[in-house]
Formats: C-alpha cells, sequence, structure tokens
C-alpha cells in the first residue's frame, strides 16, 4: 500500500466523505465495449473492475454516498463547431464513444446507480468538477473527502483529484480500482502525479477494511 499525506487511512466519516465513480460504462469496463480492448490488459492486471466493485460495496454498507463522475455521451454534432477540440474528443466524435442511445454509454451492469446515488452533469474534457454541478453536489452533501475510482487513472480521475485537491477537498486515489491504456501511464499517475495533489494513495484491500 502507498499513501501520502499524514493522515491515518481509516479515517473515513460516512458523513463527510463521498466515493466518486468515473464513467464506468460499457464501452470503458465490459466485454465488446469499444475502448476495452485498450485497457484490458492493465484492467486484469491490477483487477480493476473486481475493485471497484469491491470499493463501491463496501462503500454503500459504510452508508458512504456514492457520485458518479460522467463523460459526455456522444451526440451527432458534437465538437463539429468547436474552436479547438483536442485529439481525445476528435477521436470520440470519430468512434462514437459512450454515444447516447447505445450499449456503450450504458452503464456496466455492476454499477447501476442506486437510491441515493448523486449523478452528476456531464463533463466534456476530463475533470469531474469543470463545467458541472460535482462541487455543488458535494457541498450540498457535506462531503469533505473524496474516494476516486474508474476509468481512466492518469486522465479523468487524475484530473477530477487534482481539481478536487484545489477546490479544497480531502483526496483518496485507489491505484488498483483504476486502469489506463498503458501500464507506464499508471505508474506516471499514482508514482509521479498522484503525489502532489491526492491526500492518500492506497489500494482496495486496506481501503475496504477502513470503511468497514
Amino acid at each position: 500500500m502507498g499513501l501520502s499525506g499524514g493522515d491515518a487511512v481509516d479515517r473515513y466519516d460516512s458523513a463527510t466523505t463521498g466515493l466518486i465513480i468515473s464513467d464506468p460504462y460499457n464501452d470503458f469496463i465490459s466485454a465488446g465495449g469499444k475502448l476495452w480492448p485498450q485497457v484490458k490488459e492493465v484492467a486484469e492486471a491490477v483487477g480493476a473492475v473486481e475493485h471497484m466493485r469491491q470499493v463501491a460495496a463496501a462503500a454503500r454498507a459504510a452508508g458512504i454516498r456514492v457520485f458518479y463522475s460522467r463523460h459526455r455521451r456522444w451526440q451527432p454534432g458534437d465538437y463539429d463547431t468547436w474552436a479547438h477540440p483536442t485529439q481525445t474528443q476528435l477521436r470520440t466524435a470519430a468512434n462514437q464513444l459512450f454515444a447516447v442511445g447505445t450499449w456503450g454509454g450504458q452503464w456496466h451492469p455492476d454499477f447501476e446507480p442506486q437510491p441515493g446515488d448523486v449523478l452528476i452533469s456531464e463533463h466534456w474534457a476530463q475533470s469531474g468538477f469543470a463545467n458541472t454541478d460535482l462541487d455543488q453536489q458535494l457541498k450540498q452533501h457535506a462531503i469533505q473527502k473524496i474516494i476516486i475510482v474508474g476509468m481512466v487513472a492518469n486522465t479523468c480521475v487524475e484530473s477530477t483529484g487534482r481539481y478536487g485537491m484545489e477546490l479544497g477537498y480531502h483526496v483518496t486515489l485507489v491505484r488498483d480500482a483504476t486502469a489506463a491504456f498503458r501500464m507506464d501511464a499508471m505508474r506516471a499517475a499514482h508514482e509521479i502525479n498522484g503525489p502532489a495533489f491526492a491526500h492518500h494513495i492506497t489500494t482496495t484491500e486496506p481501503l475496504v477494511a477502513a470503511l468497514g
């Protein structure tokens, strides 16, 4: 287990802690998803989907509220008139990733939202906070600490965590409840970039024990 920051890992009050699940779409984490072939090797190596399940179950059992950070689900015309779309956004449009009304844009069946969960408005790029209601929803639910799992470690998860730190949240990353397109991207996310903004960088087993 790797940790950054000085607080003990077991200080997660259910009243002030929120779990953020980033982009658990079929296109990302289901066999047959458009991006699954790109994340499959890393995801299976670290057990990402199973660990995401375990963290979500432990959080719910502990009474921790779950927030869904959602990437924009592609619709016809997206980015067509943008002045500065990124290469990633252009690939999203070309491949119609997470398209509205398609299986790929639906939740993986193990991560269907449950009563009491909060669905955050969709983000267009990487951060779950940028141009969404995530900060407002966290504040309205008195959340001070956020645990982030899901896709992808070095983009949406990292960007959301970094932005959350800037807004004053205590940030926990779970290195084996996420994945990336390459293992060196995982190393960058958790060993190089993560310690610059995350208060805890841990793995599923000790986190689940702490939540329990």
